[in-house]
């Protein structure tokens, strides 16, 4: 499984305080394993997981403060790290004056779209009632609280929320304070005192965060299970056999405040499970590889894996595996040495096969704000089912192709999707009386909305300017025999091939001097070097025959092995920096298509060394564009590789690159601060003058991030300008890329569902209130729903027209290299990306700063 699908793939279960018994205390170093959470109270929303500790006494001036926001508030705290909640509450539009307003753009023309939302419609003066909750004597257990509290249904009504302090009610008691009395089962008498502390407005966050809950009931009453942030229907899996694969269909929801009302936005999900256990694994990998590599292969193989355990359906991250533990190891759970085997039968009818097998190791965060050491929690590989696909899989066509045809939804299918979803929470009669008791309904139909189409770009190569289609988005044809914008001459380079390639080396090399006159650059004959298909016989053989005034090393590889691959671009980015092109020869040995493949390396050839092969054209003067995007790094144990990309002339086809390396937790604005102020030093020497206006788009912000950004990166990048002289101060915009995003768009035309025409804009209806932020659907896709890319304007002192960034982040997505069509985000963040994936791939090391004006990653 890559990097990328595990970061997918870890919406994974969190916070289960007591799904650990003894985990503090386990015999024999032992972990305990993760059991189902504890039912609460039937009418309890559970919004934690597991045991939660009681609050403590509550003073008067605590009240006030649970009462006076979000972050404060009970409900809100153990309402999960939902990535809709965690960035609530930064408000950066108002420090805009220019967009306070209207963010709205006006060029394009017109188009009716629909979204992939929901309005929720609740009865008039709607308003929730937060009221908090004292006991005397006190009472510690939440369970205990609420079977308490719960005695006067009289007064409170069904429709509560109480999670152990906080009270919410959809209607308000007669008195400011209510004191009952509850009698305990011992006949201890307890006197309850519930106190109004805030009145909140459907808008208010906590009451956003009230319908997410209220929600999940919903999707519980539908029988829907949860994994991780999403739910899906076991009951209609779709198996593919013939994979041993079985997909989940399922729906991601967030209810948010958008500009025009509350709504919930759908997306459909699907989770990929595998028919085989982590044991099955493990068993055939012993087979394959033998008893004496064995511990090594596997815990490289399974390290960093997501699996799902069945019997409570959580997703887990597999972090180590503990070799001197098998299932008859114990723990102590309620001061009792319970073994795995008998506690595996007792809570879940259980009964564990191999007694042999060794233990999986998880460490997941505490739920408890104050702890800082991660829980251990021990899982039964028997147990475990592998999710997911590895990436042998990936890199198997016929895996692929049969997935897709299951999980590429085309818009007419998606919105299919939608639409009988939201009928059949309409249809089901408990899910109603649940909606209704809360005064609460959904809308039945999608939001409309008009969005806008911006005008197709003129791409600029050579002398010569051309148009493309802006449905296809592509302009492979059009610039076959037009000179490159800036060819660089290739006069000297390597060609290294094996024996068994020579003839594919030969017929690479006469097809790249036919394709790369029309194009503009001038080629000479290579030298041609045989190596031997060893890993040290191609080193030795590159430190031989490669020398400092070469221009190019191209190496022609019999196979995709990772690791020679990795040897070559340490060698050729860091010990001895050359631009370098490898090519796998089956690629190659299709004549067919040996023509368009010796286009495309060519081109790669070329912007490597230095040439610029395209541009669109950008109206301000005195630009810098910056890019900037982050990798974690596995193999050094979760090092964050920070890259910074920063263009350097005014046609924007020239970039600077930087790298660099940090600490896991440490903010990534803090070593790439020297990496623009390389930028900027470079841009000074390149034109002679610094530039006038600063954009930086910052792709690569996880959940709960952007906080982050708007206190942290935005000073940091001020303190990198400042560096420069008290004296410069430019125009800086700082504009955070999202690209993983639930949104969708659909353009009805002609009585078909179609995706949206590339270049589509919506920064109306379905945006945030609170931010300075757009929509663009920039890319065309052949097949499935085209997924828009999320754009928010977190800081602008430039003073730019919503119309002029909306266009200019739209003209950036013309602009990458390695792909003569318009791509989903801005050209600087695709640099960026893949500078820091071959950096935490491939390299683990900062490449060479000799190549800093080269994009060699490409």
């Amino acid at each position: 499984m890559t990097g990328r699908a595990r970061a997918r793939a870890r919406g994974r279960a969190r916070g289960q305080e007591t799904v650990a018994p003894g985990s503090s205390q386990t015999r024999e170093a032992a972990p305990a394993p993760c059991p189902a959470p504890p039912r609460g109270d039937e009418e309890a929303v559970q919004v934690g997981r597991g045991r939660q500790k009681g609050p403590g006494p509550f003073s008067s001036e605590a009240v006030v403060e649970i009462s006076a926001g979000f972050q404060q508030v009970k409900l809100g705290e153990r309402g999960g790290r939902r990535r809709d909640f965690s960035d609530s509450g930064i408000l950066t539009r108002r420090t805009m004056t220019h967009v306070v307003e209207s963010k709205t753009g006006t060029s394009g023309r017109p188009i009716p779209l629909v979204a992939n939302f929901f309005r929720i419609l609740s009865r008039p003066q709607w308003v929730l009632y937060q009221y908090h909750v004292t006991y005397n004597p006190m009472k510690e257990a939440r369970r205990l609280r609420a079977a308490l509290l719960f005695q006067h249904d009289e007064l409170l009504g069904t429709a509560r929320t109480f999670d152990g302090a906080m009270l919410v009610l959809p209607h308000k008691l007669p008195d400011k304070e209510t004191v009952v009395c509850s009698e305990t089962r011992e006949g201890e008498k307890v006197k309850i005192t519930i106190t109004l502390v805030s009145e909140l407005p459907p808008s208010s966050p906590v009451c956003i965060q009230f319908y997410n809950l209220i929600f999940k009931r919903i999707l519980k009453i539908l029988n829907m299970q949860q994994i991780g942030r999403n739910y899906y229907n076991p009951r209609d899996p779709l198996d593919i056999p013939q994979h041993r694969l079985t997909i989940w269909p399922g729906f991601s929801t967030a209810i948010l405040q958008y500009e025009s009302a509350i709504m919930m936005c759908v997306d459909v999900s699907h989770r990929v499970l595998r028919s085989e256990t982590v044991l099955d694994f493990m068993i055939s990998m012993r087979q394959s590889c033998g008893s004496h590599r064995f511990q090594d292969i596997c815990t490289k193989e399974l390290i960093g894996l997501i699996v799902l355990t069945k019997y409570n359906n959580k997703t887990y991250r597999i972090d180590d595996i503990a070799w001197d533990h098998t299932p008859v190891n114990t723990f102590t759970r309620a001061d009792k040495d319970v073994s795995f085997i008998d506690y595996y039968k007792n809570n879940y009818g259980i009964v564990i096969s191999d007694l042999t097998q060794v233990l999986l190791v998880t460490r997941m965060k505490r739920c408890d704000p104050g702890s800082q050491s991660p829980m251990t929690v021990m899982l039964i590989p028997e147990l475990c089912y592998l999710t997911g696909l590895t990436d042998k899989m990936r890199g198997d066509f016929n895996v692929m192709k049969d997935l897709t045809a299951h999980t590429r939804l085309s818009p007419e299918q998606r919105e299919g999707r939608l639409n009988r979803f939201v009928n059949n929470v309409h249809r089901d009669a408990q899910a109603n009386v649940e909606l209704e008791k809360w005064g609460l309904r959904f809308d039945k139909e999608l939001v409309s909305l008009t969005g806008r189409v911006l005008p197709a770009e003129k791409i600029f190569q050579g002398h010569r300017s051309y148009d493309y289609d802006p449905r296809t988005a592509d302009w492979s044809r059009e610039m076959r025999g037009v000179p490159l914008l800036n060819p660089v001459p290739l006069e000297d380079w390597v060609v290294f091939y094996t024996r068994q390639n020579a003839n594919i080396a030969q017929d690479l090399l006469t097809t790249l001097l036919k394709v790369s006159g029309p194009l503009g650059i001038r080629l000479h004959k290579p030298v041609m070097v045989e190596y031997q298909d060893a890993h040290d016989a191609l080193l030795r053989s590159l430190q031989r025959n490669v020398q400092p005034h070469a221009q190019m090393v191209v190496v022609i590889l019999p196979n995709n092995r990772k690791d020679k691959y990795d040897m070559i671009k340490k060698h050729l980015c860091v010990d001895f920096p050359m631009p370098s092109q490898c090519v796998v020869a089956r690629t190659l040995s299709r004549p067919g298509s040996l023509m368009t493949v010796a286009t495309k390396l060519i081109l790669q050839i070329a912007c490597k060394m230095g040439g610029e092969l395209w541009s669109v054209e950008i109206p301000l003067k005195h630009l810098m564009i910056v890019g900037i995007d982050c990798y974690h790094d596995k193999q050094a144990g979760s090092r964050s590789i920070g890259a910074l990309v920063a263009s350097l002339n005014s046609t924007m086809s020239r970039w600077y690159s930087k790298c660099v390396l940090q600490h896991k937790g440490q903010e990534i604005m803090d070593g790439l601060k020297m990496a623009l102020r390389g930028a900027l030093d470079d841009y000074l020497r390149y034109n002679g003058c610094l530039p006038a206006r600063i954009i930086v788009y910052r792709d690569g912000v996880g959940d709960g991030q952007l906080g982050s950004v708007v206190s942290h990166e935005v000073a940091q990048i001020q303190e990198s300008i400042r560096s420069m002289g008290q004296d410069y101060v430019p125009k800086l915009s700082v504009v955070v890329v999202t690209k993983r995003i639930s949104s969708r768009f659909f353009d009805h035309m002609h009585g078909k569902v179609m995706n949206p025409p590339p270049g589509t804009v919506v920064d109306t209806e379905v945006t945030r209130p609170e931010w300075y932020d757009f929509y663009i659907v920039s890319q065309a896709v052949r097949m499935g729903s085209v997924s828009p890319t999320h754009y928010n304007v977190v800081y602008d002192s430039s003073g730019l027209k919503p119309d002029y960034m909306q266009r200019l982040t739209y003209k950036l997505c013309h602009l990458y290299y390695n792909w003569q069509g318009v791509i989903r985000v801005p050209a600087p963040c695709q640099y960026a990306h893949k500078l820091a994936f071959l950096v935490g791939q491939s390299l683990h090391r900062e490449p060479n700063m000799k190549l800093d004006d080269l994009l060699f990653y490409l």
